[in-house]
């Protein structure tokens, strides 16, 4: 991508998670001329790595998080129309042990129905034993009463962060990824007015003005406050959680479960996702972050003896089809005693004396939201012209009213057409990848050629995703899908090898 450097632009962003993203697509449809940098690909980090919830969170309203729970069911609900290739209405269940538990939650749960409006994804019902055994045939008997189901949302993390950069361009963004900001530019008065940024492929770097600049890094937040002031104090804190995929076959019917009350008092999710089953999550405060962040043991063995204490259908290591962490950007705890479940996930905007503007926490439900706020604060300090925000209308690429998912090409949405017009015109490439994955050559030539992968992995990992359904038939097919893209991208057999060594290095951590 070859970039003018005397380009002046409204608004800089570093960072395309959903965060990032969400702010140029605000700020692209107000008009502002807008550029974004991702140092990797979109969605690399945290964005790609949730439990694929779009919700509320129940476990917010149990600590009393009102504001947020209602902010964030708002949003589910926008999402559901604008993203509804992506976005699905899923059924939860919670299974009741003893009948305190059963009235709790059904009580609670009435309030988070209410609490959604005319955005309701479906109210709540008590069900009998009879049913809950029914629904879920792999849950434990035994002192069961039965269950309450609720409704919530489930989408595909990557694939709308991947629609959404396609959506900020379609409205005159540019979005760049494999670009790493290195350095921010000042004027004479010490306010931010642009960033060094290095096209990675090319090692070519540029230095971009801009009326703001937005940081928008997640876990990575404190580097970039550090550019700007060496002496700023570190505002994040990571926390990781891990997630386990499974065959269906360990919970499968529709419905997902909800564990409300793990061993150290959080909530555990099993979600039916893409024809698996993802478990997850844990916990864990980190004193270091990394783009591949390792599960420890000790989260393996919590989430498979958890999901053992319900299910009749033993997990074991050997049952888990790939494994994947993901780092949460807390607010760093003021004191050493604050566990990550009490820190709020409510997003936080900050502004340095430099005129950075920084925006943290939040959670995939609520990009759009924290997106509007950033853009007003940038307005609301005279960095912007007043616009107003246009997003709560804004359909994200590929949304369409009507599809049919039973088959696993509808993630596309309106481009799926596309992609079946290029297997009628060369029909080889409507051969599967694997045998026991569902996803065809074509796709792979749409995402190099249409949603901007630029290596093996952000096709494995990101496209069609693989490498979080199955991690061994990926390692598998890593050569095959590297020679789609070297002929594409027209890259040397010197260029292969370090795309397979470097694929198969990262593809190995999500083997357990």
């Amino acid at each position: 991508m070859q970039l003018e450097a005397n380009t002046n632009w409204d608004v800089i962003i570093i960072g395309g998670g959903a965060t990032g993203l969400g702010v140029a697509l605000d700020s692209a449809t107000r008009g502002f001329k807008t550029l974004l940098l991702e140092q990797v690909d979109f969605a690399k980090g945290t964005s790609s790595r949730s439990t694929k919830l779009l919700h509320g969170g129940v476990r917010y309203l149990a600590q009393g998080n009102i504001d947020l729970v209602k902010e964030a069911l708002y949003e589910r609900g926008l999402l559901l129309k604008n993203a509804s290739h992506l976005a699905n209405n899923q059924s939860f269940i919670i299974p009741n042990y003893n009948w305190f538990d059963t009235i709790k939650y059904t009580i609670g749960l009435k309030i988070y129905d209410a609490l959604a409006g005319k955005l309701s994804f479906g109210t709540s019902i008590r069900i009998n034993k009879k049913e809950t055994l029914s629904r879920l045939s792999t849950i434990k008997n035994g002192k069961l009463k039965g269950g309450v189901v609720y409704h919530d949302g489930q989408f595909d993390d990557a694939r709308l962060a991947v629609n959404i950069a396609q959506t900020a361009i379609e409205h005159g963004a540019t979005v760049l990824n494999h670009f790493k900001v290195n350095q921010l530019t000042k004027n004479s008065k010490g306010i931010v007015n642009g960033v060094v940024a290095e096209d990675t492929e090319t090692k070519v770097s540029y230095t971009l003005n801009a009326k703001v600049v937005i940081n928008a890094t997640g876990v990575f937040t404190d580097e970039i406050l550090k550019m700007d002031n060496s002496e700023a104090k570190n505002m994040v804190r990571p926390s990781q959680g891990i997630h386990l995929v499974l065959d269906k076959s360990f919970l499968p019917g529709n419905d997902a479960i909800m564990i409300p009350k793990t061993n150290d008092g959080r909530v555990l999710f099993l979600v039916p996702w893409h024809d698996k089953i993802v478990v997850g999550t844990t916990d864990t405060l980190l004193d270091s972050h990394s783009l591949e962040p390792k599960a420890l043991d000790e989260e393996i063995d919590f989430i498979i003896d958890t999901a053992n204490s319900y299910l009749t259908k033993m997990v074991s290591r050997a049952d888990v089809l790939s494994i994947f962490a993901g780092l949460r950007p807390l607010s760093a705890p003021k004191n050493k005693s604050e566990k990550t479940k009490e820190i709020s996930r409510s997003h936080k905007i900050i502004v340095s004396n430099s005129e950075l503007i920084t925006i943290t926490g939040g959670k995939w439900t609520t990009y759009r939201r924290m997106a509007q706020d950033t853009v007003n604060k940038a307005i609301s300090i005279g960095k912007l012209e007043s616009k107003p925000c246009k997003t709560k209308g804004v359909k994200i690429h590929g949304a369409m009213d009507s599809i049919d998912k039973t088959q696993h090409q509808y993630i596309y949405g309106s481009d799926k057409a596309a992609i079946q017009e290029l297997i009628r015109e060369t029909p080889e490439l409507g051969d599967t990848l694997h045998p026991r994955l569902p996803y065809t050559k074509a796709e792979i030539i749409w995402a190099i050629r249409y949603e901007m992968a630029r290596t093996v992995e952000d096709i494995l990992a990101r496209r069609v995703r693989t490498l979080f359904l199955d991690a061994k038939a990926t390692l598998e097919i890593i050569p095959m899908v590297t020679k789609i893209l070297a002929n594409e991208l027209g890259k040397d057999d010197i260029w292969e090898l370090q795309q397979i060594n470097e694929c198969t290095k990262i593809a190995n951590q999500y083997v357990l």
